[in-house]
């Protein structure tokens, strides 16, 4: 039996464990869990690190449970790659292994008031945002006694999931496993596998959408709104490389809004029947800044609109507006690389659960006007955690060597309009962003029943 190789990867709404075949880098085995998410209070959003842990242990079992049952031998496992949502923050007490609050999850927005502050005093190299995680650490100082106290008698363990997963996995009372890389879905993503060497730029499309382009050896400072990151190093005498990335915060989660919160679809996987129905929005614009606007923005205060409305708008129009919303969002932070790097990129390598979704695919290479590449492995962000994790030193059952290296199909989307009609709904769309800005504020106010209310 060829070795195996693992990926944990824990996204925000959901947890996967897959196994692929070190030599083929075929997907042997895996299994999900949905993630639930809290709301305690308006913009917050949280979740529960024993269930995202035991949502990796049920993982990990039922997947194990399924190679028995193909008479595969678990220990052919050598190596596990972790991947996984980021900005989330949590803390935990060291000693008991115990969580001192709940993960305050990427895209809340408890922190607005605290950002709000640093903006005004403050000048630093990134853009001071809700998205990262020291704000979250600082709330969290602040308002939660136990990590207070835990701080100060020196019990408190700060990280994002990755450090919790890692911590319970290798280091805390229910360790044993080997992880050899720790990563995250849009760094793993990066990783092309259609030559297995690493693409100019990438997409991945999940709850949020985050887009990024290799820039090599040496770290490109954005003058558009852009993020200057780490993208990874593989190995100890490997110099690191760098990307520009933007990041959107609202993908996937406006369809699991559609869902959830309006009942206008029944599964995710309606929105295309409902959006193909209408074939357009029919000048209906969808900004989903339930979270504030991302990169090239970074406006916190602004908020979600949908706009353009007339008595003819149905569900089926607002189904495409928002299919179209992911797209426009990706053109601003695409236009904003290409800017940067003075480099027009000429097609676009995408990832992601929303690349299911043929006609957004489609969309998305009439409103770029460039082809968009989906590859027929949809497995893409596991498996650059999983070679990353076979290939470390100590483990070596992962060639990286371009021989080695498996090929991969993919498919290709062609624009199907012309550029024209692309840059006036892309002009139509930057208009109704303008409309979202500037929405909110945390200045408080008081309303006849004395009830504490955010004011613009």
């Amino acid at each position: 039996m060829d070795p195996l190789v693992a990926a944990i990867d824990q996204g925000t709404s959901s947890t996967r464990f897959l196994v692929f075949n070190a030599k083929t880098a075929k997907l042997i085995s895996h299994h999900q869990v949905e993630i639930n998410q809290s709301f305690p209070k308006e913009g917050w959003v949280e979740e529960d690190p024993k269930e995202i842990m035991q949502s990796v242990y049920e993982c990990m079992e039922r997947t194990c449970e399924k190679l028995c049952q193909l008479n595969i031998d678990v220990s052919n496992i050598k190596a596990v790659g972790v991947t996984n949502q980021r900005e989330t923050t949590l803390v935990w007490d060291k000693e008991t292994g115990e969580p001192l609050y709940n993960a305050i999850v990427w895209l809340d927005l408890r922190t607005q008031s605290t950002v709000e502050r640093l903006i005004n005093k403050h000048k630093t190299g990134l853009p001071i945002s809700t998205y990262f995680s020291a704000v979250k650490l600082r709330w969290l100082l602040d308002n939660v006694d136990e990590v207070r106290q835990a701080v100060l008698s020196e019990r408190a363990m700060f990280g994002t999931v990755d450090s919790w997963i890692i911590w319970c996995l290798t280091g805390g009372r229910n360790g044993g496993v080997h992880c050899t890389d720790v990563s995250n879905a849009s760094r793993t993503m990066l990783f092309n596998i259609h030559t297995m060497d690493w693409d100019p730029e990438l997409c991945r499309y999940g709850t949020g959408c985050f887009l990024l382009r290799n820039t090599g050896t040496k770290p490109v400072m954005s003058d558009h709104g852009l993020l200057t990151t780490v993208a990874y190093k593989l190995g100890k005498d490997e110099p690191a490389r760098y990307a520009l990335e933007g990041s959107v915060a609202i993908a996937g989660a406006v369809v699991r809004w559609l869902k959830d919160n309006m009942g206008i679809v029944q599964s995710s996987s309606e929105i295309e029947i409902l959006a193909a129905a209408a074939g357009t929005s029919y000048g209906c614009y969808f900004v989903p800044a339930f979270s504030g606007l991302y990169a090239p923005y970074w406006e916190p205060s602004a908020r979600g609109i949908i706009c353009g409305l007339t008595q003819f708008t149905n569900r089926n129009h607002l189904a495409f507006a928002a299919l179209e919303a992911v797209c426009f969002q990706t053109r601003e932070i695409l236009d904003a690389m290409n800017l940067d790097s003075g480099v027009p990129l000429t097609q676009l390598q995408v990832d992601g659960g929303m690349t299911s979704n043929r006609l957004m695919m489609q969309l998305q290479a009439d409103i770029l006007c460039i082809p968009v590449v989906r590859p027929s492995m949809s497995e893409t962000t596991a498996l650059g955690a999983a070679m990353a994790a076979g290939a470390a030193e100590g483990v070596e059952v992962w060639s990286l060597s371009p021989g080695y290296l498996p090929h991969v199909t993919s498919e290709k989307y062609e624009p199907q309009i012309n550029c024209d009609e692309s840059e006036f709904r892309f002009a139509r769309w930057k208009k109704a962003v303008q409309k979202a800005m500037n929405w909110e504020t945390s200045e408080p106010c008081c309303n006849s029943n004395g009830t504490s209310m955010l004011v613009s």
